[in-house]
């Protein structure tokens, strides 16, 4: 259809499915010390099927708080098992991390997987204390900026937000309608207004920071921009990144990114 080839970021990244073996790779690898180390939590479970369930990585140290990290996969594939080595540096600057996996299109639609993850925040916030920092990857990206919709959260839960990350987010789902994608996304009109974040008339006084990869598809370079336009909040284009390696950044606890999604230096 009209958008697929402006919506296709893996046909633009030489090399693209090498590097999600390499992701597996170390996603296993990271799981595998973790069980060693007893700094894990695998397979709780937040709902009725077996998708709705998360991964938990804990610090050496006493905790901070709680970090949760959703993948992305335009909400049609991957699951928290790609992914498990981000949550290296939130865990080395003392933050408990939750990576969850939710069912997935057409099984659902895209707003029952926004049900799903505030379901798994929180069941998560009952379990670990502290401030709560959220961030997202592309469909994961749309999926947290969702969360600061005031009717996503209870109250208690909402209040403990610190900060929403969205790493190369989908922020207006309009576009998809023209995709050949929405035979399994199934989205309305309507519905696709409802999930956008860009048209949120009301969102939570959360502080919120956009990433993107310079080298990505021009649209989600647009989708960024929106969504740091629509909300006045900051938006930082990573030099030399694409689609994929974007998220690199959450590996280095010293990192710009990881700084943003624990909400060093900012204030509620």
């Amino acid at each position: 259809m009209e958008l697929d080839d402006a919506y296709d970021n893996l046909g633009h990244i030489p090399g693209a499915m090498e590097y999600i073996a390499k992701w597996e790779d170390s996603a296993a690898a990271f799981r595998e010390q973790a069980q060693f180390s007893g700094q894990s939590q695998l397979d709780q479970s937040y709902g009725p099927t077996p998708r709705q369930s998360y991964d938990v990585f804990f610090p050496e140290r006493p905790a901070v708080g709680l970090c949760i990290f959703v993948h992305g996969g335009y909400w049609r594939r991957f699951d928290r098992r790609v992914f498990s080595h981000v949550a290296a540096g939130p865990i080395a600057q003392g933050w408990v991390t939750a990576l969850p996996s939710y069912d997935l299109c057409p099984n659902v639609r895209i707003s029952e997987i926004t049900r799903q993850i505030s379901a798994m925040i929180h069941v998560a916030a009952e379990q670990f204390a502290g401030p709560i920092a959220l961030a997202g990857h592309s469909a994961g990206g749309h999926l947290v900026a969702r969360m600061l919709d005031p009717g996503s959260l209870a109250e208690d839960v909402a209040t403990r937000l610190r900060s929403v990350t969205a790493i190369s987010p989908v922020s207006d789902l309009r576009p998809l309608l023209r995709t050949s994608m929405n035979e399994d996304f199934r989205l309305t009109q309507d519905e696709a207004a409802s999930e956008s974040p860009v048209l949120m008339s009301k969102r939570r006084n959360v502080p919120v920071r956009v990433w993107v990869g310079a080298d990505e598809r021009p649209a989600f370079l647009d989708q960024a921009r929106w969504l740091s336009e629509a909300w006045t909040c900051p938006l930082r284009i990573a030099g030399g990144k694409h689609h994929l390696d974007v998220i690199d950044a959450m590996i280095d606890p010293e990192s710009q990114m990881i700084a943003d999604i624990l909400g060093q230096g900012v204030s509620r």
